[in-house]
């Protein structure tokens, strides 16, 4: 039987899906592909963020306002979909307790020998510090090593974004050197740490890694001895 975003979407190995969700400290977190109403939440989260988020990401055309301002998500969510479509991404919206909470995408995806893409993402920040990144980079990079049939993972990450450092340190990523001027990133040439990950690095999965630390649970568990 289609799912109804099978038929909306079209598909490909591993997309569009549904993933999760796990609990965290923060609510139960779950990853779905975007949906063209969701562009009110996604705007307004990202015009009060721009302080939180303006100087990690690419530099873009435009100001800030205009470029996260409602009526800019019907673009961005026909890219998005595209690219899902074709195969070359797998972009998903978080959420937490069915709200919209931002975004986790696998991009850049390269099939034959090298089977690799890259992970990026943003937070609510008025959910940070409840394990929300986490758990959703955990599922996205478990669904990107199973169903989606990748290899290697690679994050470029500032070096002075540390809350993004945790998060993949928390999931085993290691650091294999520097991209020295990498990215136009708020109006400059930024270097980034290069961070990857490959299957082999997690034989029982980084959901079951959370789990096993609680740092998450499944719903309907129980802790015992409570959580971290």
């Amino acid at each position: 039987m289609t799912r109804p975003e099978e038929a909306e979407y079209g598909r490909h190995p591993g997309w569009p899906a549904r993933l999760g969700p796990i609990v965290t400290p923060a609510g139960h977190v779950a990853l779905r592909p975007p949906r063209l109403r969701d562009a009110g939440a996604w705007s307004s989260i990202r015009l009060r963020d721009r302080p939180h988020l303006e100087d990690w990401e690419p530099s873009g055309f435009g100001d800030w306002s205009d470029r996260n301002a409602t009526f800019a998500w019907p673009a961005q969510w026909y890219a998005l979909r595209a690219l899902g479509r074709r195969g070359q991404a797998l972009p998903f919206v978080i959420t937490v307790n069915d709200q919209f909470a931002g975004q986790i995408t696998i991009g850049n995806v390269v099939r034959g020998a090298l089977r690799s893409a890259w992970l990026g993402y943003w937070v609510n920040s008025a959910l940070t510090r409840g394990g929300i990144a986490t758990a959703a980079a955990a599922l996205v990079v478990d669904h990107a090593f199973g169903p989606a049939g990748l290899h290697r993972i690679e994050a470029t990450v500032r070096p002075e974004n540390a809350a993004s450092l945790r998060v993949l340190g928390k999931l085993g990523f290691r650091q294999e050197g520097v991209y020295r001027r990498y990215l136009d990133v708020a109006g400059s040439w930024r270097d980034h740490l290069c961070l990857a990950l490959t299957t082999e690095d997690t034989p029982g999965g980084l959901v079951a890694q959370l789990i096993h630390e609680r740092l998450a649970w499944y719903p309907g568990a129980r802790l015992s001895g409570g959580g971290r």
